[in-house]
């Protein structure tokens, strides 16, 4: 879809002031994040939109953010839940974990936890505790959070033994004795590691699903999940506004879920096969997108613009960054750690003024790449940089709970 947008979208946009001018003009380019918040909300505000925003049928949230501004959105309650729940319901690998009432165990942020108790508390009247209970954990009847460090790197033995519990005991609650794990797979790889480092790989109870779907997962954390669980693993791709767009099969291939949407890939540049996604979406009915730059990048598997044929999600456009010739995307430095070096567990990249640049790693088995020499390598080959790999012993998480593939130094597009 290019242009003008089809009659149902035409329909549910015609009273929001944002899209006025489009209207009247018929051109609608490329919605930008800074348009969205020119004016913010009331760009957006109709009759219908106020009512519901006064009922709390509609509701303002922040976008997801890792290392760049948040965006302020307006949506129904649970609009991304709701998304994933209908993912989970419909997937053929994982669809009957769902159809079984299995309870939704949550390993991610710390921050998506202490939203949940937040909420709780402030249905009871209360301030949230600091640690709170189990009980005071659950996101409703279905969904359970046990994460609560920021750096899941530093999690006690305390800390992984009381989650293995609260996980254990969610799971024999249900008649079948079965759940589902859903992730952000850099957190559920530390605890499968942390486990294993304590001595209670044992007590960790099997999933019968797993979801991750909360940032971008590397090849090598893929592979590491894949080795320790013997259950479907699904990848979800979406966002807090636009909720989930493809989700991943047995075999790692993506699929589109475009209920109410259509997606357009546009080249980062002129000649590029790194995509842009352009997302028309009236699935939230509060604040339809048409023509929206999502800030995601994707590659597809023969090259073309078709959104059908996505091979890989490769990070954000912001975090683009010109390396020589190159236009360095997360998903392509990911891809030839992956071939090369497959015990690097986390990885930050530093590109300085010059030739030279630096990658800071861990390990999943803690010790210092046998063969460095073959990474830096291939990266010099890609990157026309003379890149050093750097063991670490620990990479420090940001403060949304997320990693950064670049170190902060280091200078995007």
């Amino acid at each position: 879809m290019t242009g003008r947008p089809d009659p149902e979208m035409l329909d549910r946009i015609k009273d929001i002031p944002i899209y006025r001018e489009n209207l009247r003009s018929g051109e609608f380019p490329i919605l930008e994040k800074d348009v969205i918040a020119r004016g913010f909300p009331d760009n957006w505000m109709t009759p219908d939109l106020a009512a519901a925003l006064e009922t709390g049928a509609a509701e303002f949230v922040l976008s997801t953010g890792t290392n760049h501004a948040r965006m302020q959105i307006i949506r129904p309650p649970y609009f991304l839940l709701k998304s994933y729940y209908r993912l989970w319901g419909e997937h053929p690998d994982i669809k009957h974990t769902w159809e079984l009432g299995c309870p939704r165990v949550s390993v991610t942020t710390v921050l998506a936890t202490e939203h949940v108790a937040r909420i709780n508390a402030k249905a009871r009247g209360e301030q949230p505790a600091e640690h709170p209970e189990l009980a005071d954990r659950w996101l409703d009847e279905r969904t359970v959070y046990v994460n609560q460090q920021v750096d899941p790197a530093l999690w006690t033995r305390a800390e992984v033994r009381r989650m293995l519990d609260e996980i254990e005991q969610t799971r024999a609650a249900h008649p079948s004795g079965q759940y589902h794990l859903d992730c952000s797979s850099y957190h559920l790889a530390h605890l499968v590691r942390k486990a294993d480092e304590f001595g209670l790989a044992q007590d960790f109870p099997r999933p019968s699903s797993i979801i991750h779907a909360y940032e971008y997962t590397p090849d090598n954390v893929s592979r590491f999940l894949r080795a320790h669980f013997d259950c479907p693993i699904v990848d979800l791709f979406g966002s807090t506004e636009l909720g989930y767009l493809y989700y991943s099969d047995s075999t790692g291939g993506y699929h589109p879920h475009l209920d109410r949407m259509r997606v357009e890939l546009v080249p980062v540049e002129e000649g590029s096969t790194l995509y842009s996604l352009i997302v028309s979406s009236i699935r939230n009915p509060w604040m339809p997108l048409i023509r929206y730059r999502s800030g995601d990048c994707a590659r597809t598997v023969d090259g073309s613009p078709d959104p059908e044929r996505i091979a890989r999600f490769c990070g954000r456009e912001k975090e683009l960054i010109r390396v020589g010739s190159t236009l360095l995307c997360h998903g392509d430095l990911d891809r030839w750690i992956g071939e090369t070096a497959p015990g690097v567990f986390l990885y930050r990249l530093r590109v300085g003024e010059g030739t030279s640049g630096e990658l800071e790693y861990t390990t999943f088995d803690d010790r210092p790449l046998p063969d460095p020499a073959a990474l830096a390598r291939v990266l010099a080959e890609h990157l026309e940089l003379s890149v050093t790999p750097v063991h670490r012993e620990h990479i420090p998480i940001g403060k949304s709970g997320k990693y950064a593939w670049l170190h902060p130094d280091s200078r995007t597009r």
